[in-house]
């Protein structure tokens, strides 16, 4: 069994810093939730993950349909709910490509391979939001 491991140690005030296989991400919280806003808050880091495993998917199924394309960006938008424990409960990502008019299908199955097959960071996030998922091509 795989296992993934992240250390985090407390810098005072509201913010942490992680270790991940010796990368640092610090990570705090706003002003007005006691913080000094000196990195991005644990949800939205959450945001981040989706919109990397889902891209390096993509990226890489592209890649192997031989698709040239330019231009790619990921946008995630995420409402959160209004009670206690406040959670992510509707998620839209908005995938922005340049490619020819002719792979448009293949960006298609792209997504919907990363979505209901590859991206285990979708996969988890379905278990508790609603998802949906756009392209715009440039």
């Amino acid at each position: 069994m795989t296992t993934h491991q992240v250390n985090a140690v407390f810098n005072g005030k509201m913010a942490f810093t992680a270790d991940i296989n010796g990368h640092q991400i610090l990570l705090d919280t706003s002003t007005d939730d006691g913080g000094d806003d000196s990195g991005p808050s644990p949800k939205r880091l959450m945001l981040a993950s989706l919109a990397g495993c889902t891209g390096i998917d993509i990226v890489s199924i592209l890649n192997k349909m031989k698709v040239e394309f330019s231009d790619f960006s990921i946008g995630v938008h995420a409402a959160l709910s209004a009670e206690h424990p406040k959670i992510y409960n509707l998620v839209k990502i908005t995938y922005k490509i340049r490619l020819a008019e002719e792979d448009k299908s293949k960006m298609i199955k792209a997504v919907q391979l990363s979505t209901e097959k590859y991206c285990g960071v979708f996969a988890m996030f379905s278990s508790f939001a609603k998802m949906d998922t756009e392209i715009d091509y440039l």
